[in-house]
């Protein structure tokens, strides 16, 4: 008996829907309700991915359901949550602020409870590779054209050590919270694309939300969420939190403005060069504070300010 046959599936009609990157899915309907079969590259894949659903049910963070496994083929049969992300809901034209409040009231569930077993480090080791692979590997040699220099990628990799050093975390962070990866319910902001969930310091993810690669924020309500943020987790020391944000936000923008190129270059899509400026500009906001000082220092030594951009 097949996946689809053992929940009632097998006369549902099913869409094909885009893939991405690392799976496939195919939306079905006439079924006893919505849902998804996800096609996963591997096993741990699909299990990285069915450990944090788990937790994401047992918190009461509304997620996709899992209805049915078949660990064979690395296959799983998800409820469908519909369409509509909070991205989609935004260009639309919905007002942004109760959206982005809702999802900050579920980031704090996420944080404020203790991650599952077995997740991975997003810690400095890791974020530092994460960086070099697109900044040194991509993003240097469509600038310069040349291949990074190895003391330039140790330099950055000290830097980056330096600044991430005061602000090490092990709670529970999804690594990609933006409106694309949310969807609004009835029940609150459900959280999808969650498999690369990993153990670090929770102001990635406030980073993630409010200053997104993809889409400005205005500063004004970015604040507020913050503020609302901080306001439901009294535990967290306020300013130390803020430093903690602007070192990751260094780290990720640098990280991701590089990403682009690499899409472009490797992967034929030049379209995601557009986020570029954005993320350059939310990277030398982040570099003015005290906390980002080694990080600031490292480009100032090796990048000049004209160069600090998608390449011509």
């Amino acid at each position: 008996m097949t996946l689809l046959d053992a929940h009632g599936y097998a006369a549902a009609r099913q869409e094909v829907l885009q893939a991405d990157a690392s799976k496939h899915y195919t939306r079905l309907s006439g079924g006893p309700r919505p849902a998804l079969l996800m096609r996963t590259p591997s096993a741990e894949y699909l299990d990285a991915f069915l450990r944090v659903a788990r937790h994401l049910e047992a918190l009461g963070v509304p997620a996709p359901g899992v209805i049915g496994v078949e660990p064979a083929t690395n296959t799983a049969l998800v409820q469908d949550l519909g369409e509509a992300s909070m991205a989609t809901v935004l260009d639309r034209g919905a007002e942004p602020a109760p959206l982005y409040f809702d999802a900050a009231r579920s980031l704090v569930t996420l944080h404020a409870s203790p991650p599952p077993e077995g997740l991975p480090a997003w810690d400095a080791p890791a974020m530092i590779r994460a960086t070099q692979a697109t900044f040194c590997d991509w993003w240097w040699p469509a600038i310069f054209g040349a291949p990074c220099p190895d003391e330039t990628r140790h330099g950055l990799a000290a830097a980056l050590a330096a600044m991430l050093a005061p602000f090490p975390g092990q709670g529970f962070v999804h690594r990609d919270y933006f409106p694309a990866n949310l969807i609004p319910t009835p029940r609150g902001m459900a959280v999808i694309d969650f498999q690369d969930a990993a153990r670090g310091h929770p102001a990635y993810d406030v980073v993630s939300l409010v200053e997104d690669a993809r889409r400005d924020v205005d500063p004004a309500l970015r604040e507020a969420v913050v503020s609302a943020y901080l306001a439901q987790r009294p535990e967290l020391e306020a300013e130390g939190f803020r430093a903690a944000m602007a070192v990751h936000a260094a780290q990720r923008h640098l990280r991701v403005a590089a990403l682009w190129v690499r899409l472009d270059r490797r992967d034929g899509k030049p379209n995601y060069l557009r986020h570029g400026p954005r993320c350059w500009a939310l990277l030398a906001r982040a570099l003015e504070h005290p906390a980002a000082l080694p990080l600031a220092r490292f480009l100032d030594a090796h990048v000049p300010p004209a160069r600090r951009g998608n390449p011509a």
